[in-house]
């Protein structure tokens, strides 16, 4: 699985870089211009996230309580408005980011009613993993529905407690479907074929992999802030959910999950069932 996150400067009330310069090499006979490299680096996120929540704490905790005793809640369900609102921050101040140089700390800073707080996290050096492939130019599917009815159908198929969850997409019926079996039973949620549900359907054969469960539910957090999700796969089985988040006053911002799937195992099926036909061959 791998998540980014694509800010735009739309999100931030002021925003300030000073990249270092390009430099030219005067010995070549041709000068070329070396790209300046962006600040990279890599924080703990735990602690990050754990500054953020320095101030509000209190109302944070009462707004947990409060969803605990909803009804309606689950551990998928609980519908947050706005990504970026005090209410989801608990923090009603501002906050100011800053890096210096490589190797400095990256700051935060927090001010809420007069008061200040500044954090300095250790930085390091960042890993680069590769990147999951993903082939745009060779697309499966595409659809493109409410972020809200995606989180609505893993939450009918939670309770089930599955270890894979099966994406179905076709031309024909059913065009979307989810489908899972877990210790406590079965369970299939069918999307149909029309704008009100499937705002973009594209789909000109069929296309079926089998993911992780618990991988696809670390997005529901994402499904609960997005307004829409365009859902894409590949020829390679690579699922993409981007889910489109929209800040008031800052426009749409993203954030772009992709999961590998299951090894196909219907090779492996068909091998064993190859080996006990010659068995039996054999024994006759």
């Amino acid at each position: 699985m791998q998540v980014v996150a694509h800010w735009t400067k739309n999100l931030f009330t002021s925003y300030t870089t000073n990249l270092p310069e390009a430099q030219e090499d005067d010995e070549e006979e041709e000068e070329e211009e070396e790209e300046a490299p962006n600040p990279s680096f890599q924080i703990s996120l735990p602690a990050f996230l754990e500054t953020l929540q320095i101030f509000g704490a209190v109302d944070a905790a009462a707004r947990q309580s409060k969803a605990d005793v909803d009804p309606y809640r689950s551990n998928l369900r609980n519908y947050r408005s706005d990504a970026f609102s005090n209410q989801t921050l608990g923090m009603p101040g501002t906050c100011t980011l800053s890096y210096g140089q490589e190797g400095d700390p990256f700051t935060i800073m927090l001010e809420e009613a007069g008061v200040s707080t500044t954090c300095k996290l250790t930085t390091y050096l960042p890993e680069s993993p590769d990147d999951i492939p993903f082939d745009v130019e060779d697309l499966s599917f595409k659809i493109i529905t409410h972020a809200r009815w995606l989180l609505d159908a893993l939450a009918e198929i939670s309770p089930t407690s599955p270890e894979k969850l099966t994406i179905i997409a076709s031309r024909e019926e059913p065009y979307l479907r989810l489908a899972s079996t877990g210790p406590f039973g079965s369970c299939s949620v069918d999307f149909a074929r029309g704008r009100d549900l499937l705002e973009t359907f594209s789909c000109p054969g069929r296309w079926v992999q089998t993911f992780k469960f618990d991988m696809l539910k670390t997005a529901t957090e994402a499904m609960r802030i997005a307004s829409k999700v365009s859902l894409r796969g590949d020829s390679q089985g690579v699922l993409s959910m981007q889910f489109m988040v929209d800040v008031e006053g800052a426009g749409p911002c993203f954030l772009d999950f992709r999961f590998v799937p299951y090894a196909i195992a219907e090779d492996a099926d068909d091998d064993d069932e190859n080996e006990e036909a010659a068995a039996a061959g054999s024994g006759g």
